[in-house]
């Protein structure tokens, strides 16, 4: 047991709650969070309390309220074009002042619509690796915690330590017992080393403390995959619908074609809804995870005393891991090291004093010493495991991952969702007065004499062959 330290010492917390992306939304001035009766609320988060999520919805209804308000301006926009646009002149074939302003607008919107889609795609992959690394932290996390519990069952561990314990004391300490009963100070001895067995057996028994916690972190794990998979693709459909209205758009205005130009501003119209409808769900998002962020250590602490029932103690050494928490696994480990200590020089004290005179007390005591050397192997391993460096490191790392990626990765969705409601917005006024400046199609005047098409080129052609 020599050159076990249990008294490691516990380094700060690395867990700074202010990362960069919540002091991009909480640096400047705070805007007021009011509920459905405009009374203001604290902008702490606590998603269970029914006025701060009246006041995540009406941030969302923000979102909508926008989305009416572009929905009116257009449509003042194209009716007062329409009613109040002064007549051509007739015969009148030159386009009218502006035209090329006009078309050139609603190209260069539709380029900043191009370049959202690019911002959106980056953010889109930002939020994605955030998410990720949670899973993988949770995921880590459990791979910690089965070391030390098998899940729902006793610690692996420490319940090959009890059995080991518990065979020896029923068996070789039982038979040194026997061996040994002619010398009353060695069976005293060997008692003395049942009693410490029995002892390190119980204090072990209490270090499983995942035993029955109903919290699992692969099932946290895989709900955050499974939502986040179909999140990610939602935001790649969205990306290359807009991607497409905008290409299909700008290809429409160079070919003059009116039928493309008109089903684009349709599919438009479409988008710009949707953008609005993700700008309202990112921004309600950005704002409740800054807020999480902000302060998460008391909002997790208390969620998982709630749903594991665990001592404060615990989740204070795991979650904290800081000088001020002391190790609640500490006496329990300090009394095993002090009897597994005793049980061995207990045995060294045997072997000197019963081998020599009882030949057959060898083979128990050489049983026994194997015994008591893979149980302080596996000592020493679950005192690593306990170790809060561990879990608090994947505590840190799913903090890093949802607060820095993936709330950086909101803030560019939500940029992406800016641009192109203000861009398709622009695109939707002006595209109606950029296919009025179109020229009339004729399908037979604009053709070539020599296309082999050309309807007339086609029937000169087929009398041709008939006359020979």
């Amino acid at each position: 047991m020599s050159g076990l330290l249990l008294d490691v010492a516990v380094q700060p917390s690395s867990v700074g709650p202010p990362v960069r992306a919540v002091r991009y939304l909480r640096g400047g001035p705070q805007l007021p969070r009011a509920d459905f009766q405009l009374r203001p609320v604290p902008s702490g988060f606590a998603p269970q309390e029914q006025e701060y999520q009246q006041a995540l919805l009406l941030v969302v209804a923000l979102a909508g309220l926008g989305l009416g308000l572009s929905l009116i301006f257009i449509a003042v926009y194209l009716i007062r074009f329409c009613c109040c646009r002064p007549p051509e002149p007739p015969g009148a074939k030159s386009p009218p002042p502006g035209g090329g302003c006009v078309t050139w607008s609603c190209i260069a919107a539709l380029l900043v619509g191009c370049t959202g889609i690019g911002i959106g795609f980056y953010g889109n992959s930002e939020t994605s690796d955030g998410v990720s690394q949670l899973s993988s932290a949770l995921l880590h996390a459990n791979h910690t915690l089965t070391a030390i519990d098998h899940l729902a069952h006793p610690c692996a561990q420490v319940l090959e330590m009890v059995e080991r314990l518990d065979e020896a004391v029923r068996t070789e300490l039982t038979t040194l017992e026997e061996v040994l009963t002619q010398r009353t100070e060695l069976v005293a001895a060997t008692r003395g080393a049942r009693r410490q067995a029995e002892a390190v057996a119980q204090q072990l028994q209490g270090l499983a403390f995942w035993q029955g916690v109903p919290l699992s972190p692969v099932q946290v794990a895989e709900d955050v995959s499974f939502v986040e998979e179909y999140r990610w693709l939602a935001y790649v459909l969205l990306l290359l619908l807009e991607l497409l209205v905008c290409l299909f758009t700008l290809l429409g205005l160079a070919k003059q074609s009116k039928w493309l130009v008109i089903v684009m501003t349709v599919m438009s119209l479409l988008v710009l809804v949707l953008s609005w409808g993700s700008m309202g769900l990112e921004a309600a998002t950005a704002v409740g995870l800054s807020d999480f962020c902000s302060s998460p250590d008391t909002y997790i602490l208390n969620l998982t005393r709630e749903e594991t029932g665990l001592g404060s103690d615990i989740l204070n050494y795991y979650f904290l891991c800081n000088q001020a928490v002391s190790n609640p696994f500490q006496q329990r480990l300090t009394l095993s090291q002090r009897a597994l200590a005793n049980i061995h020089s207990q045995l060294q004290g045997l072997e000197r004093e019963a081998v020599p005179q009882f030949p057959s007390a060898q083979k128990p005591l050489l049983s026994l010493e194997e015994t008591l050397n893979v149980t302080e192997g596996n000592f020493h391993q679950l005192v690593a495991l306990l170790h809060c460096r561990g879990l608090h490191k994947d505590y840190g790392a799913a903090l890093r991952g949802l607060c820095e990626d993936a709330l950086e990765g909101l803030l560019y969705l939500l940029l992406f969702s800016l641009l192109s409601a203000g861009a398709l917005a622009t695109a939707l006024c002006s595209l109606p007065r950029a296919w009025a400046l179109f020229p009339p199609s004729d399908d037979y005047d604009d053709t070539d004499d020599d296309d082999p098409f050309n309807p007339q080129e086609s029937k000169r052609f087929v009398q041709w062959q008939s006359s020979i």
